[in-house]
C-alpha cells in the first residue's frame, strides 16, 4: 500500500524516491520470474467482453460470468476485500475481489499486484449496494507487469511537453485523450465513406520525388544511394493525383502524409495529413460543395450535429458557407482597394499606407492584396467562408477568370480564423502552365524557398490532354481539431514532432536514467559554461532618475499559446496570462532563436504597460525581455524564463 500511495502523489517526489519506486517494482518482477510466475510469458487470454458492453447491457448480464481485460488504475484494499478499477479500450468497470472467492494465495498476489499492471479478470456481474455496475472476480491473471509508476490519477499528466513526448503515458491517464483520437478515426472514415459514395477512388501517390512541387513550401530533402540522387518528401499530392485525371481515372483522391520543412506552431507540424481529391469536368463551385458536404456530415458524425462551440467561439457548419471575393474582404475590413490600382507603384503605396512593411521593391498588385489579407481579414473570419478570386501571382496552378484574367477561380476555406482547404479550377493549358511554372522557378532563383520547381512529367501529362477539373486539398488534421475543440495541432496528432531533449539518453526526467547515470551525473556537479568568448554590450553612461524607471511595469507572464507569425520569418506571437483574467498578445521578433512548441507552459517577464505596437498587421501589447550577447561573431539571445512557481501578473522590483 506504501508503494501504491507513493505512485499517486508522484508530482511530489524527487527523482530519487522514483528511482525507490522503479526499484521496488522491479523486485516484485524478479520474484514473480523466480516463482515461475512470469508475467512477461503470458501469451494470451481469452476475453469476452469489454467494459462497455457490461454497462450497455447491464440487464441482459447480470448474474453471468464474463472476462475482461485491462489496465488497473486504482485498489482499494480493505482486509478480506478489495476494490479495483480495470481500464480497457473502451471504457472502466469496476472489480470486486474478495479473499473467500479467489483463494487465499491469489488474493495475496492480487495485493502485491500495483497501479498500471495489466490484468485478466473472469467474474459475474453485480451492481453494488450504491449502485455501481461491477464484476464480482472468481479469477485474476497478472498479464503484464508495470515497471514505472503512473502520474497521479486526479491530477493527470499536466505537463504539456511531456504528454507529447510520452503519448502512450497520456493515453492511459487522460480519457479526453483517448476520445479525440477515437474521434479522429471516425471522422477520416466518415470522409472515405462520402468519397466513395460519390464515385471517387481512392489511390496512392509517390512519397517520393524528384522535383517539390504542387504547392508553395520548404522540402525536406532526402538521397537515394543507389540511384545517388537527391529527392525532395512529397509537399503536396496534385500533380500525380492530376496525372490520373488525364489518364481517364475521373475522380480521384488520396488520404496521406505530406512534409514541409518549416516552423512549428498551434495549426503546423512539418508531417501533416491530407486529402486532396480531384474530380474531372467540373470546376471550383463542384469542390465548395464537396467541402460542405465533407465538413457537415464529418460534424454530424462526431458530434450529432452541425453546430458546435470551438475553443469558446460558436460555429454552425450547416451548408451553405458565405462566398468572399478577396478584394472584397481586404475593402470590408480596411477600406483599400487594391484592385482599383492601376499600378504596382499604386499597389505599394497603398499597402504601406496600411502599415504593411513592404520588403519586395518588386512586389505586385496581387502579391500585395495577399499581405494584406493576411493580416487584416483572416483572423477575422468566424464563421465559414469561402474566400474566392484569388490574384493569378499566387495561384501558379489555377485556371484564370474568363472575365478578368488578372485572378483566378480558386478559394480557400476560413472558420474561426484559419484556413481548412485550398480548391481550384485546375489549369489545364500546358503552355500557361510551363510559363507559370518557369515563374515561380524565377522566384526560386532569387532566393524564395518555397517556390515550385517545374515537374516535367506533369507539363508532358498536361500536353495529352486534361479535362476541365476541379481539385481540393483538406487539412484533416485541422479538421479534426475544429470538430474535437482542440486548441493546438498536437492534440490531434498521436506522436507530434518535437525538438529532442539536451540529453535524450537520460530521458524526460532524472528518473529515466540509469542508476549508474544518475549517480555519475550528480558527482559532476552542475555544468560548467565556458563565457571567455563572450562580448557584451557597454553599460549605458548615462542615469535614468528613479521616478522614470519606476513607472515601467514589469511583470511575471505565462505562456499560454506561441505561434509563428504567417508570411514572417522573425516574428511569434505569444498569448500570455498576465494575471489580470484577459489574454495579453505580444510579438517578439526571437524565431531564430526558439520553435514556438518549446515556449508553451514558460513563465517569462514582460514590459505591459507600453502602447499598443501595430507589427504584421497585429496589436503588439508589451516587450518580453530577453538577454542578448555576441558570441564568436554571432549574436545570442535567451528569452528570460523563471521559476515556475511564480504566479502570473507577480510584479518585478
Amino acid at each position: 500500500m506504501a508503494e501504491q500511495h507513493q505512485a499517486q502523489d508522484q508530482h511530489e517526489q524527487t527523482a530519487e524516491e522514483l528511482h525507490e519506486l522503479k526499484r521496488i517494482r522491479r523486485e516484485k518482477l524478479a520474484e514473480l520470474q523466480a516463482a515461475g510466475k512470469d508475467p512477461f510469458q503470458q501469451v494470451r487470454f481469452e476475453r469476452d467482453h469489454y467494459t462497455t458492453d457490461i454497462h450497455e447491457h447491464f440487464d441482459e448480464l447480470e448474474g453471468k460470468t464474463v472476462r475482461l481485460a485491462g489496465r488497473m488504475m486504482s485498489k482499494r484494499i480493505m482486509g478480506k476485500a478489495s476494490f479495483a478499477q480495470l481500464l480497457d479500450g473502451s471504457g472502466a468497470m469496476q472489480v470486486y475481489v474478495r479473499r473467500d472467492d479467489v483463494g487465499e494465495e491469489a488474493y495475496a498476489a492480487f495485493k502485491a499486484y500495483d497501479i498500471g499492471d495489466i490484468l485478466g479478470v473472469s467474474g459475474t456481474v453485480f451492481k453494488t449496494r450504491t449502485g455501481e455496475i461491477s464484476v464480482h472476480a472468481d479469477a485474476v491473471a497478472l498479464l503484464a507487469k508495470s515497471l514505472r509508476p503512473l502520474p497521479e490519477k486526479f491530477h493527470g499528466l499536466r505537463d504539456t511537453d511531456l504528454r507529447y513526448r510520452q503519448r502512450f503515458v497520456d493515453l492511459i491517464v487522460n480519457p479526453e485523450v483517448r476520445d479525440t483520437f477515437r474521434k479522429r478515426s471516425r471522422i477520416i472514415a466518415e470522409i472515405r465513406r462520402r468519397m466513395d459514395a460519390q464515385g471517387f477512388i481512392e489511390v496512392e501517390t509517390p512519397v517520393l520525388s524528384t522535383a517539390a512541387s504542387g504547392a508553395s513550401a520548404r522540402p525536406f530533402v532526402t538521397h537515394h544511394n543507389t540511384l545517388d540522387l537527391d529527392m525532395y518528401l512529397r509537399i503536396a499530392t496534385e500533380l500525380p493525383l492530376k496525372e490520373c485525371i488525364v489518364g481517364g481515372l475521373e475522380r480521384v483522391y488520396e488520404i496521406g502524409r505530406l512534409f514541409r520543412n518549416e516552423g512549428m506552431d498551434a495549426m503546423h507540424n512539418p508531417e501533416f495529413t491530407t486529402i486532396e481529391a480531384y474530380q474531372a469536368y467540373t470546376d471550383y463551385n463542384g469542390m465548395m460543395a464537396l467541402a460542405e458536404d465533407l465538413f457537415s456530415h464529418c460534424c454530424l458524425a462526431v458530434n450529432g450535429t452541425t453546430r458546435i462551440t470551438y475553443q469558446g467561439t460558436p460555429v454552425d457548419l450547416t451548408p451553405p458557407y458565405r462566398r468572399l471575393p478577396m478584394n472584397d474582404a481586404v475593402r470590408e475590413y480596411t477600406g483599400a482597394d487594391f484592385l482599383a490600382c492601376e499600378t504596382d507603384e499604386q499597389a505599394r503605396a497603398l499597402a504601406k499606407s496600411l502599415g504593411l512593411a513592404v520588403e519586395d521593391p518588386e512586389a505586385t498588385r496581387g502579391r500585395l492584396l495577399v499581405a494584406a489579407f493576411d493580416a487584416f481579414v483572416e483572423d477575422k473570419l468566424i464563421a465559414p467562408t469561402f474566400v474566392i478570386d484569388y490574384p493569378v501571382e499566387v495561384s501558379p496552378l489555377t485556371k484564370r477568370r474568363p472575365d478578368a484574367p488578372h485572378l483566378v477561380e480558386r478559394f480557400e476555406l476560413f472558420i474561426c480564423g484559419h484556413e481548412y482547404a485550398n480548391a481550384y479550377s485546375e489549369l489545364n493549358d500546358p503552355i500557361d502552365q510551363r510559363a507559370r511554372f518557369v515563374q515561380q522557378a524565377q522566384q526560386r532563383q532569387k532566393g524564395d524557398e518555397e517556390a515550385m520547381m517545374i515537374d516535367e512529367d506533369f507539363c508532358l501529362s498536361l500536353e495529352y490532354g486534361m479535362p476541365p477539373t476541379g481539385g481540393i486539398g483538406i487539412g484533416i488534421d485541422r479538421m479534426v481539431m475544429l470538430l474535437t475543440d482542440a486548441p493546438t495541432i498536437r492534440d490531434v496528432l498521436l506522436f507530434p514532432t518535437m525538438k529532442p531533449l539536451k540529453d535524450a539518453s537520460a530521458g524526460n526526467d532524472a528518473g529515466n536514467q540509469a542508476p549508474e547515470t544518475a549517480a555519475s551525473d550528480a558527482k559532476a556537479g552542475p555544468e560548467k559554461i565556458d563565457f571567455s568568448n563572450v562580448e557584451i554590450e557597454p553599460l549605458f553612461r548615462d542615469f535614468v532618475d528613479f521616478e522614470t524607471f519606476s513607472k515601467s511595469d514589469f511583470r511575471a507572464v505565462k505562456v499560454l499559446a506561441c505561434e509563428a507569425v504567417p508570411k514572417s520569418k522573425k516574428l511569434l506571437k505569444f498569448t500570455l496570462d498576465d494575471g489580470t483574467g484577459e489574454n495579453r498578445t505580444i510579438l517578439s521578433g526571437i524565431h531564430a532563436y526558439y520553435e514556438p512548441e518549446e515556449l508553451v507552459g514558460k513563465t517569462c517577464i514582460a514590459i505591459t504597460n507600453l502602447p499598443p505596437r501595430p507589427m504584421m498587421g497585429i496589436d503588439s501589447c508589451g516587450m518580453l525581455i530577453s538577454a542578448v550577447h555576441r558570441e564568436a561573431g554571432e549574436e545570442r539571445l535567451h528569452l528570460l524564463m523563471v521559476d515556475d512557481h511564480i504566479p502570473a501578473g507577480a510584479k518585478l522590483y
